[in-house]
């Protein structure tokens, strides 16, 4: 059985990386945990917690998404709806709330959502930000809620894995006939002191 342990980054895009540090490391506290760049690439991974990185890609010509509500359904072509981080507790939304404000972003008043507790905001990439503590009693992670009033026919399969609904490789490759690739990651850590 394949075991996820978590999410190791989500990569997003920005136009402007020098933006994008003094949003996410400077107003929101994130530590820079990479910097990665050659001419015309860069990359920068911001620590969101103990396990979580959040990076962003410098591309020249990338603009701002215009802002999109968070959860508010939208048509046509979109990836995601927003970011979501977790904050240690109340007062740190708050904290962070009133930082956003100071700087000049809009930020939500801190909403109840059952469970979490959470104010929105958006990144200078356009990016939907959500800031949440989790309530302890109702906390998804642990206290799971199955309350969709109509669900699909996949859904009510159940909420773990389904064997067999798709084809199981005709053979596992073994350990010793396992190779990886270099990526181009790599470069930066060859002959790398730090």
């Amino acid at each position: 059985m394949i075991r996820v342990v978590g999410m190791h980054h989500l990569a997003l895009v920005t136009g402007s990386l020098d933006r994008t540090i003094r949003f996410w490391r400077d107003l929101v506290g994130l530590e820079v945990r990479a910097r990665l760049g050659a001419p015309g690439y860069r990359q920068y991974f911001f620590a969101a917690g103990e396990r979580t990185l959040l990076a962003f890609f410098e591309w020249d010509g990338a603009e701002a998404v215009p802002e999109k509500d968070h959860g508010v359904p939208q048509r046509g072509p979109i990836v995601f709806d927003h970011v979501a981080l977790e904050l240690a507790g109340e007062d740190d939304l708050y904290e962070l709330r009133d930082r956003l404000a100071a700087a000049g972003f809009w930020v939500s008043e801190l909403m109840d959502q059952g469970y979490v507790r959470s104010i929105y905001t958006f990144d200078p990439n356009g990016v939907p930000v959500e800031f949440s503590v989790a309530v302890a009693a109702r906390d998804l992670r642990s206290v799971p809620r199955v309350v969709d009033r109509d669900p699909g026919p996949v859904a009510m399969e159940g909420t773990k894995p389904q064997p067999g609904v798709w084809p199981d490789p005709e053979r596992l490759e073994p350990p010793g006939e396992r190779r990886v690739y270099p990526g181009a990651g790599l470069d930066y850590f060859r002959g790398a002191g730090n």
